[in-house]
């Protein structure tokens, strides 16, 4: 048999290898409730000469598995990006992404100097770590708040902004790093006009004629992967003769395509490769994990402390003097305390043009272990540890913005009798349906909520915002709702935090004794227990839609029949 066909042969051995690894790994991890990343990650340290079984031995397999499986997950991390929808985040969303980089970032290079990280002599350890630690895990943020339904609040649309600006800042380094060696200005900008010219003219093929070969061939979904592989690695070798990394154009070229109306068909198509080649991408990764020493798990220890302390200090205090609230800002603080698999892609494009030390590799890798099952937990009890810490910052005086005024400008204002507790997305929709229908209501409303953000939205449409932690109901003694009329809990259990609505309903039976109590249910049980103890309605909203389906429904058909 030639060395050809060895060699081919060697190859699928250790893809095949890699994927019943990883897929025994990852069943565990989902056993633990950890990111399905880790276990990718662990099928391939099981794998190894370190750590794991030596079944995968060829160096050059392992390089060649991760430089596909690389180009192709930055492929899917470009199609994430939609350019409009960065247009459209306003400068406040601008102003918070951007600051939170560059803070993290200016930290990272006064921090890391401590624990020996230096910039000179061709390397360029300092400035990959304060960068590294300055991004975080797009696909573990968005899947864990997925599973929390946080995606759509405040904080979770805060969140995922601050995490696609990331991953443009992310771009422009990468654009910068084949020329850290030589930093000219005119070299920088040389390369970035490369990148200029190079978006450009993906975006306009992608227009012009990408999407015609899409139209011709949308009723053949192999046709429509094969030429969106073909596109990514075509635009990854012109980066490449542009003096690019092919990565970045990889990148691009998914960029083109989210761009425009065909990409989130494309997208679709993409999900069962793209799956594929992410788990490659990380098994590629397990396998170079080294032994774990002391001093490695150290400064990953260190690494991890010093993302989550950064976060805090760049993401709160900015959402703060942005008027996003204090308490949204420390929610996206903590859902963003882990390291991405960006930070993977720019440090190990950094070992390929030399620019940092052998270990800084293993550092970052390690690093991003540690802090992405932190991450599991620290989203999981994100309102936990931001009550904790509202709680600390109090202490030093410091509170939402509007609180103090609202706490003096209350005596003598209109009697407020109808109280709506919490303002998620029933209780919008309770008033969007005052100001259409009856709109004389909108004085005597009080709407009661900890999103600071709601008081420039609400108050310009004359409706009245106080802030209340509902976890802590003593508080709403402060807004007088013991002569309230009605008081209103737009919110289930799944989404209130700190509290349900029965222990709520306890406390407002003592502090509004003459009010209509209306709570909000998820099933008919629990909507008659709450019936019983005291509320005078109960609201399940699934209920409601069922019925006035079957409305529309049985309308329709009468008309029909006469």
């Amino acid at each position: 048999m030639s060395p050809a066909i060895d060699q081919s042969l060697s190859l699928l051995t250790d893809i095949a290898y890699g994927i019943i690894f990883a897929a025994a790994a990852s069943h565990v991890a989902r056993l633990l409730r950890q990111p399905l990343i880790l276990g990718y990650v662990l099928g391939g340290v099981l794998l190894g000469t370190h750590l794991g079984f030596g079944l995968v031995t060829n160096e050059a397999n392992i390089e060649l598995i991760s430089e596909i499986g690389l180009n192709l997950l930055l492929f899917i991390i470009g199609m994430e990006i939609n350019l409009r929808e960065l247009v459209k985040m306003g400068k406040s969303m601008l102003t918070l992404g951007i600051v939170q980089f560059a803070a993290c970032v200016a930290l990272g290079l006064l921090a890391f100097r401590f624990f020996g990280y230096r910039i000179g002599n061709g390397n360029f350890d300092l400035l990959y770590v304060a960068v590294a630690a300055a991004l975080s895990s797009t696909l573990i943020v968005v899947k864990l708040l997925h599973d929390k339904f946080e995606i759509h609040t405040v904080a979770g649309r805060l969140t995922v902004g601050v995490l696609v600006l990331q991953d443009v800042c992310a771009i422009v380094f990468m654009a910068c790093q084949p020329n850290l060696l030589n930093p000219q200005l005119g070299n920088i900008a040389q390369s970035l006009g490369f990148g200029a010219v190079l978006v450009a003219t993906t975006f306009l093929a992608s227009r012009h004629l990408l999407s015609r070969l899409f139209l011709a061939a949308s009723k053949s979904p192999e046709l429509v992967l094969l030429t969106s592989i073909a596109w990514c690695f075509f635009i990854a070798g012109l980066a490449e003769i542009a003096g690019l990394s092919k990565e970045m154009g990889a990148l691009i070229a998914g960029m083109s395509i989210a761009a425009f109306p065909y990409g989130t068909d494309v997208v679709a198509k993409l999900t069962g490769i793209r799956d594929f080649f992410v788990t490659l991408f990380f098994v590629s990764l397990g396998l170079k994990v080294p032994v774990a020493t002391w001093q490695l798990l150290k400064i990953s220890l260190v690494v991890a402390a010093f993302v989550l302390v950064s976060r805090l200090l760049s993401v709160a205090p900015t959402a703060y003097f942005l008027r996003m609230g204090l308490r949204n800002g420390l929610l996206t603080a903590l859902n963003l305390a882990q390291m991405s698999e960006f930070s993977l892609v720019i440090t190990a494009l950094g070992a390929n043009y030399g620019h940092v030390s052998e270990g800084l590799s293993s550092t970052v890798l390690t690093s991003m272990l540690v802090t992405s099952i932190l991450a599991t937990y620290i989203i999981k009890f994100n309102d936990t540890l931001t009550r904790t810490l509202m709680h600390a910052v109090r202490i030093l005086n410091v509170q939402e913005r509007g609180v103090q005024e609202e706490k003096t400008s209350h005596r003598g204002s209109p009697k407020r009798d109808i109280v709506l507790l919490g303002c998620f997305r029933a209780g919008m929709a309770f008033l969007e349906a005052v100001e259409t229908r009856a709109s004389h209501l909108k004085e005597r409303v009080l709407v009661v909520d900890f999103n600071a953000a709601l008081k420039d939205l609400l108050e310009p449409r004359g409706f009245h915002w106080v802030y209340g932690d509902l976890a802590h109901p003593e508080t709403l003694h402060h807004w007088g709702i013991k002569d309230a009329s009605f008081v209103i809990c737009s919110i289930s259990d799944t989404f209130l935090k700190g509290i349900t609505n029965r222990r709520l309903l306890a406390h407002l039976k003592q502090m509004a004794p003459n009010a209509q109590i209306i709570m909000t249910a998820e099933e008919d049980q629990e909507a008659d227990m709450l019936r019983k103890e005291g509320a005078r309605y109960v609201i399940v909203s699934e209920k409601l839609s069922g019925m006035r389906i079957c409305e529309l429904v049985t309308t329709n058909l009468d008309q029909s029949d006469a």
